[in-house]
């Protein structure tokens, strides 16, 4: 019922969430970011324990792959999950449970992931890789036109209502906060909004990635 896409900008090594869907408050639950760990998403039939235990295991060494298969063999429900996770070093993993509705996938692109169920189709997706690896830039603004590309090409195919940006990492302007997180819970355009929003704060909160 979402499209996202995680992803990380190989010099500034900052790592990133952008998300929507037809339900709401889905920043909420489906992305999980640390600064210098990695960035994960966990959507369909959500499970916060993905990117909760996801950045724990990566915390302790553990690659995003063998991080990925440790929690899917704990998972009697896998089959309706999907999962996106890439780390500090860029390496990915991800995950598209055969009990998803349709059209659902994943495509692994240059230091992104992105990933989609009860989609228009496949061109989400891609729309989203192919954009994210066109932009130059901080990585905020590269995960939101991805995002506005994947919304562009159809999205969700039973309409909109949230969206989400979280993004992390150490050479932000402020020490204190180190993240921006950006959410619309409810609205008839939540993307257009995440960019209106993004755009207002750029100016307080001196966004730098």
């Amino acid at each position: 019922m979402t499209f996202s896409i995680v992803a990380r900008c190989p010099k500034t090594l900052a790592l990133g969430v952008a998300v929507s869907t037809a339900v709401p408050a889905v920043g909420s639950v489906v992305p999980h970011v640390e600064v210098g760990v990695g960035a994960i998403a966990t959507q369909a039939q959500t499970n916060v324990f993905y990117g909760i235990e996801g950045l724990k295991l990566l915390r302790e060494g553990l690659s995003p792959q063998a991080a990925l298969e440790t929690m899917l063999q704990k998972d009697i429900d896998r089959e309706k999950r999907q999962v996106m996770i890439i780390d500090a070093q860029g390496r990915t993993a991800a995950f598209t449970g055969k009990e998803n509705v349709e059209w659902n996938g994943h495509i692994v692109g240059k230091n992104c992931v992105a990933a989609g169920n009860m989609l228009v189709g496949s061109r989400v997706i891609k729309a989203m890789v192919e954009t994210f690896e066109a932009t130059k830039g901080r990585l905020s603004e590269r995960l939101l036109k991805a995002l506005e590309a994947g919304q562009e090409a159809g999205g969700d195919k039973r309409g909109r209502m949230s969206a989400a940006l979280l993004v992390a990492g150490k050479h932000w302007k402020s020490e204190t906060r180190p993240f921006l997180d950006l959410r619309v819970d409810v609205h008839h355009d939540p993307v257009s909004e995440l960019r209106r929003i993004y755009t207002v704060s750029r100016g307080y909160f001196q966004v730098s990635e």
